[in-house]
């Protein structure tokens, strides 16, 4: 059977001398390391893309977001992507390991940026023309410094970084406001139920379950849920059973009722009522729509 394809960053080329960092042009990275991924895969590093000419779709956790001049899309590490591009593709590609930001940064690590809190949040900014030139300039600076050799070339490639993530959160708060008052308390707890949800969501699905792990009431873990990602924790739940499921079918190929049962669901009619209740389609219609490609 077919395994999820997880990337490392040491398997691409043109990669800088800086350990745990990558950067290029879209189109020669297209070229060089990512034309022939047809398929949904994932990395163990986070990514940033900004798209500056042509267009198509990106599919990030199965599902689709337009590619436009001006789209910039951030990826947490084991996010699940891939696209479907027109040949005049255009931008600039950077990525690298969360050690490599936060051994810099040792007092506010890189998951207090909005488009990394959490896998719930939108991935992608359609950036106005103003924006769109001020962050262009830097990934371009970005890519410029990877191919030097100056000195401090590692602390002025963190520093453009770091300017991209505070400029993308600037425009990314004003499109999505949070509530500010409970920010940090209520993105602690959100990572700390992402992780309870990772560890046990196979076994269990109860937002109660979580909610004691938390030492919350299921009230409170509600109103955390809504506040970060807009949804119930109920949902939060199932996004991600749902998500290891699409991965199952489409990557692993397995028997539907042999990946229920791997979910937890003994009851396969059940599990393929919820698929789609959930997503709007069967697991067969969804199995069909991607073996097609």
């Amino acid at each position: 059977m077919k395994k999820v394809a997880i990337l490392n960053i040491g398997q691409f080329l043109r990669q800088s001398n800086i350990e745990g960092f990558y950067a290029n042009t879209l189109e020669d990275h297209l070229i060089t390391s990512h034309k022939d991924i047809a398929l949904p895969h994932s990395h163990n590093f986070y990514l940033a893309i900004l798209f500056t000419h042509g267009k198509g779709i990106h599919e990030v956790d199965f599902t689709v977001y337009d590619v436009l001049p001006g789209s910039l899309f951030f990826l947490n590490p084991g996010q699940t992507h891939h696209w479907e591009l027109s040949d005049d593709v255009q931008g600039y590609v950077f990525f690298h390991t969360q050690d490599f930001y936060d051994m810099q940064y040792t007092q506010a690590a890189i998951n207090r940026f909005p488009f990394f809190y959490s896998m719930h949040n939108l991935p992608v900014l359609y950036l106005k023309e103003k924006e769109f030139g001020i962050i262009q300039n830097l990934f371009r600076e970005v890519y410029e410094e990877n191919n030097t050799d100056q000195s401090l070339k590692r602390q002025r490639m963190l520093s453009l970084i770091n300017l991209i993530y505070i400029e993308s959160t600037r425009i990314y708060l004003e499109l999505n406001p949070v509530d500010t008052q409970n920010k940090n308390t209520y993105y602690i707890k959100f990572r700390q139920l992402e992780q309870f949800i990772e560890k046990y969501y196979k076994t269990e699905k109860l937002p109660s379950a979580y909610a004691a792990m938390l030492n919350v009431s299921p009230k409170h873990l509600n109103r955390i849920t809504q506040a970060v990602a807009g949804k119930t924790a109920t949902d939060v739940i199932l996004e991600r059973v749902l998500l290891e499921a699409k991965k199952e079918l489409v990557l692993q190929q397995k028997n539907f009722t042999e990946i229920a049962y791997t979910l937890g669901y003994e009851d396969y009619a059940y599990f393929s009522r919820l698929f789609k209740k959930k997503t709007a389609e069967t697991p067969s219609a969804f199995l069909e729509r991607y073996s097609k490609g």
